[in-house]
C-alpha cells in the first residue's frame, strides 16, 4: 500500500509537468533529417520514412509547445472554482481555448512544416469522429423520457445504479446519467438525507460503469479511433465487475444504513412514505432503434463492414450517427425533451472545450511518444495509478491518449494511423494489452475521484442541487472518494495489475 500511495504522489501534476520538460528537452543529432524533404524514396522505403518522421517530429520539438495544453486543461480544472460565473458562457470558454489553440498551430506549421500540418489534420479528425459520437448520443438519449417513480428503498436506488453501469456501456456515462438521474431523484424526493445516493450514482453510472465499450466513456472511444478493436474492452469484465460490484455493495449497506436511521429520528413511517410511487411509463421508446443504429454504426465501422475488412473513410462514420441524431431529433416530439429540460448548452460547452484540447494536446502527444518512458514509468500497475491520479483531476480523454502514446514509445510504436492496434499487436511477452488496460480502467474508474475527474460529474451534481439535494461540497466529495474508492482502487491494483 505504501508504495502504492508514493506512486501516487510520484505522479501529481507538477511531477507530471516536470517529466513534459523533461521529455521535451532536444535530443542532440535528432533533430537532423535522414534525408532531405524534395528527395523520393522508393514505393518500398515509403511506409518507413513515414514512421522514421512520425517518431522524428517529436524529437524536434521542445518543452513549452507543451504549455498550452497545461493551461487549458488548468482552466477546465480551476475556472469553475475560481471565476464560475465568467466561465459559464461557452463564448468566454471558446475565447481561452481558441488564444491556447493558435500558439500551437504556428509552432506546429513552423517546426513540423507537412509532418505537423499532417499530425494536425489527424487530431482534427478525432475530434470530429469525437464530437460525432458525444453529440449523437446526447440528441438521441434527450429524446426519452421516463415517467412515474419507483419506490426510493435501498435495493430499488441497488438495482437503479446496477441499471446504470450496464446501460453506460450503450448510451456512454454522459447519456446513462442524464436518462437515469431525474427518475432517481422522483424515486427519493420524500427522503431527508439522499445525498449519498447521488455521490454513488456519480460514482458507478456516471463513471466506473463504462469500461465495458467504446461507447462507455470518452477515453475509450478515442481509443476506437485510434486502432483499439471495439471487444477488445470487454476483456476489462473482471476489473469492471469488482469495482462496479463492491460499489453496489457499499451503497446498499450505506443507503439502509440511512434509511434506517430516518426511521427513528423521524415521526411516521419513513418507510410507507418511500414506497408509495407511481407507475411507469418511458416515452420515445422509439430512439432505443437510433441508440441500435449508434452502437451498429461504430461496431461496423472498427470491423470494416462492407470495406473489405479495412476501417471505413473518415466521413462515413460520422455522418451516419449525425444522420441518426437528426432522424432521432425531428421524429421525436418536442414536449418530450422539455420534460427531460433538454437543451444544447452542455454539447456546445464539450464542443468549445475539446476543441481546444485536441489541438493543444498534439505536441505532448508527440513528445511523450519518444521521450515517454524517461518519466519512470514503465510497469501496468504505474500506468494504472499515474493516469488514473492525472483524470482525478484534469479531463480522462486526453490522459489515455498521452500515456497511451507513452506506452507506444516505450514499445517503438509511432502515432502515425490506427496506432493502437500496433500496439496491441506487439508480442505478449511485451505485456503490451496489460499496459492499455492498466491506463483504460485507470482513466475511467479515477475520473469518479473528484467533481472535476469527468463531464457528467459535474451536471449529476448540478440538478441534484436544482431538485434539493444537499450534496457535498469539492472537497466533502473527495473524501466520499478517499473512503470508498482508493481502496478499491488499491484491490484493483494487487488482483490484475501486480
Amino acid at each position: 500500500m505504501r508504495a502504492v500511495l508514493r506512486l501516487v504522489s510520484r505522479f501529481g501534476l507538477a511531477a507530471f509537468l516536470l517529466g513534459l520538460a523533461v521529455a521535451g528537452s532536444p535530443s542532440p543529432g535528432l533533430a537532423d533529417p535522414p534525408a532531405e524533404h524534395g528527395t523520393r524514396l522508393p514505393p518500398s522505403q515509403l511506409e518507413k520514412h513515414t514512421e522514421i518522421e512520425a517518431v522524428r517530429l517529436g524529437d524536434l520539438i521542445q518543452a513549452p509547445a507543451v504549455l498550452p495544453f497545461v493551461l487549458m486543461l488548468l482552466a477546465i480544472a480551476i475556472m469553475p472554482l475560481a471565476a464560475g460565473h465568467w466561465w459559464e458562457k461557452n463564448s468566454h470558454k471558446a475565447i481561452v481555448a481558441a488564444l491556447l489553440s493558435v500558439p500551437v498551430i504556428i509552432y506546429m506549421l513552423a517546426r513540423g512544416g507537412h509532418d505537423g500540418l499532417h499530425e494536425l489534420f489527424h487530431k482534427v479528425e478525432e475530434y470530429v469522429s469525437f464530437l460525432a459520437l458525444l453529440g449523437a448520443l446526447f440528441v438521441i438519449s434527450g429524446g426519452i423520457h421516463v415517467q412515474g417513480s419507483l419506490a426510493g428503498t435501498p435495493l430499488v436506488n441497488t438495482g437503479m445504479l446496477a441499471f446504470g453501469a450496464f446501460l453506460a456501456n450503450l448510451v456512454g456515462t454522459t447519456g446513462a446519467s442524464m436518462l437515469l438521474v431525474r427518475p432517481l431523484l422522483t424515486a427519493n424526493q420524500s427522503r431527508r438525507n439522499k445525498g449519498h445516493v447521488f455521490v454513488f450514482f456519480i460514482f458507478v453510472v456516471s463513471n466506473c460503469g463504462g469500461l465495458l465499450t467504446p461507447l462507455g466513456d470518452p477515453p475509450l472511444f478515442l481509443g476506437f479511433l485510434n486502432g483499439v478493436p471495439f471487444e477488445w474492452t470487454l476483456r476489462l469484465w473482471p476489473q469492471w465487475a469488482v469495482v462496479n460490484g463492491l460499489l453496489l455493495v457499499i451503497f446498499n449497506i450505506w443507503d439502509q444504513i440511512v434509511l434506517d436511521r430516518e426511521e427513528k429520528s423521524r415521526p411516521g413511517s419513513q418507510l410507507e412514505e418511500v414506497m408509495e410511487h407511481q407507475p411507469l411509463r418511458v416515452l420515445g421508446l422509439h430512439n432505443l432503434l437510433f441508440l441500435l443504429g449508434i452502437v451498429v454504426t461504430v461496431y461496423g465501422a472498427g470491423r470494416g463492414l462492407g470495406n473489405g475488412g479495412q476501417p471505413w473513410p473518415f466521413g462515413v462514420q460520422e455522418g451516419c450517427m449525425i444522420a441518426l441524431a437528426l432522424a432521432a431529433y425531428f421524429s421525436t416530439k418536442p414536449d418530450i425533451r422539455q420534460r427531460n429540460r433538454f437543451g444544447m448548452g452542455p454539447i456546445v460547452e464539450v464542443a468549445v472545450l475539446f476543441a481546444g484540447i485536441f489541438v493543444t494536446m498534439t505536441p505532448a502527444l508527440l513528445i511523450l511518444n519518444v521521450r515517454g518512458s524517461e518519466m519512470g514509468v514503465e510497469a501496468p500497475w504505474h500506468f494504472f495509478w499515474a493516469s488514473g491520479a492525472l483524470s482525478s483531476f484534469l479531463d480522462n480523454a486526453p490522459t489515455y491518449l498521452t500515456f497511451a502514446a507513452t506506452a507506444c514509445g516505450m514499445e517503438g510504436v509511432p502515432l502515425a494511423g490506427r496506432y493502437l492496434e500496433a500496439l496491441l499487436a506487439q508480442p505478449a511477452a511485451h505485456g503490451a494489452a496489460e499496459i492499455l488496460a492498466a491506463i483504460s480502467c485507470g482513466s475511467v474508474f479515477m475520473g469518479a475521484n473528484t467533481y472535476i475527474g469527468n463531464g457528467p460529474n459535474f451536471m449529476v451534481k448540478a440538478i441534484a442541487e436544482e431538485n434539493g439535494v444537499s450534496m457535498p461540497g469539492f472537497f466533502g466529495y473527495m473524501a466520499y472518494s478517499g473512503a470508498v474508492l482508493i481502496p478499491l482502487f488499491i484491490l484493483v491494483t494487487f488482483l490484475f495489475f501486480r
